[in-house]
């Protein structure tokens, strides 16, 4: 009986599974039973901490926001500040009042003290003070 070659398929799959682990040390990169197995862990890895950058992040915004708030006004905090822009239906997500906060904390100051402003007006009509 004749010898059959085999195809080029494996070869093929291999060398991409390969060129994937090419940076990764020692047998990681060499060997290809070791290659998919880290291959696997990393992309689980990746997905995982997609997840937590987007909460690292958020906590960030959040902690950049609050710093600024808090320095600019006594007894005003971030969760009152939030509350008072989703009540005034003022449409900015918490990236851009980070950035706000970090580029220009005068504006972020006009904003709080305009909502506050409002807020109190609004009061007084409720009440019917005047």
């Amino acid at each position: 009986m004749t010898r059959i070659k085999r195809g080029y398929i494996a070869r093929r799959r291999r060398t991409k599974i390969r060129l994937f682990a090419s940076s990764f040390r020692g047998s990681h990169s060499r060997l290809t039973r070791t290659i998919t197995q880290q291959k696997i862990r990393a992309l689980v890895s990746a997905h995982r901490d997609r997840d937590k950058q987007k909460r690292n992040f958020r906590r960030l915004w959040i902690t950049r926001i609050n710093a600024v708030i808090r320095e600019g006004g006594v007894s005003y905090s971030y969760s009152k500040f939030i509350h008072d822009l989703y009540k005034r239906q003022l449409l900015l997500n918490r990236k851009i009042l980070a950035q706000i906060a970090i580029s220009n904390r005068n504006c972020l100051y006009m904003i709080s003290n305009e909502i506050r402003k409002r807020k109190e007006v609004d009061w007084i009509e409720y009440t019917g003070i005047i």
